[in-house]
């Protein structure tokens, strides 16, 4: 099975590129909803974010704004945070991964927006970024409506950035342009890929 490691920058458009794979029988794992489950009431992570970050989980739902405010300006609680999520998305990845062999899937696709920080390319065989201009980038972050331009750019500027994830990556897709533009470099990808 040929695991792809698909990342880049917030609002780069990782979710949408990974529809297209998902289209194209590639199932995807995404570190993010991994996040989001784990962080949910009842998740595996909140007894420990509770413990690490008091006055962050109130009433057993984790107040995000509260912990991004904490972590965002301050690396050591930063570091806390990562050790105790990354642990946990590794072990869903790996459950993923497991699911998607027994199901036969000839490729699976893992999308992972902190790929190269955090060592997981050593996981994949092959690595894709994707990428977009700094304003696109930023219009559809404040698009969501979760983050004003001051938290989005402290979160990229705690990311490795666009320009060294693109000269790392095994390929690159640019979403700046056209829908249409970047499903025909999905395609050039999975046909690349012998997929």
């Amino acid at each position: 099975m040929l695991v792809l490691g698909l990342t880049g920058g917030i609002g780069m458009g990782k979710s949408t590129v990974a529809k297209m794979f998902a289209s194209l029988g590639v199932p995807s794992f995404n570190a993010d909803e991994a996040v989001h489950k784990l962080q949910a009431p009842g998740g595996k992570a909140m007894p420990l974010l509770n413990a690490a970050f008091p006055g962050t989980v109130e009433n057993g739902v984790l107040n995000r704004a509260a912990l991004r405010k904490i972590v965002l300006r301050d690396d050591a609680a930063m570091r806390q945070l990562e050790q105790i999520m990354h642990p946990l998305v590794h072990r869903a990845e790996a459950q993923f991964r497991a699911q998607a062999l027994r199901a036969g899937a000839k490729a699976v696709l893992l999308d992972i927006p902190l790929l190269f920080e955090t060592g997981a390319q050593l996981r994949v065989a092959k690595t894709i970024v994707v990428s977009a201009p700094p304003d696109v980038q930023m219009a559809r972050v404040l698009a969501r409506g979760v983050m004003d331009r001051a938290h989005i750019e402290a979160m990229v500027a705690r990311q490795m950035p666009d320009q060294q994830k693109r000269a790392l990556a095994d390929f690159v897709i640019h979403t700046g342009l056209s829908k249409f533009n970047t499903v025909r470099a999905v395609h050039h990808v999975f046909k690349a890929l012998g997929l």
